[in-house]
């Protein structure tokens, strides 16, 4: 992965073009076929990171859950598809992911259920149940940090956040920082060189 590309995908108006591309991936039993994008996170593909939290995890069983990073959409959306009672909000900075999950979202029948926005669309006062994410770990760790700290607090009483890191990308790291921040971590899975943590609030 280079700068460039990283570039594109955490900027609000990525500068490439535009071109849609498909995308097919089996998810917690189910075969979804997606539609991602220039510009966007993982184009064409389920990346790995991605794949292993799929893989560690049971999906969640309803309520209201977050989706922190959304790029195309697919975590959100398989959310909202393995738990028929959840409503999933998608966040992403970059307004080409957020059209695109919602392109996705209403390809899926899951326009109800489903809604991605830039982050100052969301009502700050909004709480979840859970927060799925593969975090956006090359914004830097003062950018993360600010993010996390953003969004953790707003886990409900008993709320808990799903996250997959790679191991160098800090993933150990960032587990111990999440606990001196009040919110107790756990990793629940490892895989390809990458965990799968779960935080809760303290």
């Amino acid at each position: 992965m280079t700068g460039t590309d990283d570039e594109h995908y955490f900027s609000a108006d990525p500068s490439v073009p535009f071109e849609r591309i498909p995308v097919s991936a089996t998810v917690w039993d189910m075969d979804l076929s997606l539609v991602s994008g220039s510009g966007v996170f993982a184009k064409g593909r389920l990346d790995v990171g991605t794949a292993v939290l799929f893989r560690e995890t049971d999906p969640p069983e309803g309520g209201r859950i977050l989706d922190m990073g959304c790029g195309y959409g697919i975590i959100g959306l398989a959310c909202a598809l393995a738990a028929p009672s959840a409503q999933v909000t998608g966040i992403d900075v970059n307004e080409r992911a957020v059209l695109l999950a919602n392109e996705n979202a209403a390809k899926l029948g899951l326009g109800d259920r489903y809604r991605a926005a830039v982050p100052a669309e969301i009502d700050p006062g909004t709480t979840y149940d859970e927060i799925w994410s593969n975090p956006p770990i090359r914004i830097g760790k003062q950018a993360l940090h600010e993010l996390l700290l953003t969004w953790l607090p707003r886990l409900a009483p008993d709320g808990r956040a799903v996250m997959v890191v790679g191991k160098n990308l800090g993933g150990d790291s960032l587990q111990r920082w999440l606990g001196e921040q009040g919110f107790p971590t756990e990793r629940i899975g490892s895989a390809k060189g990458f965990r799968v943590l779960e935080t809760r609030r303290a």
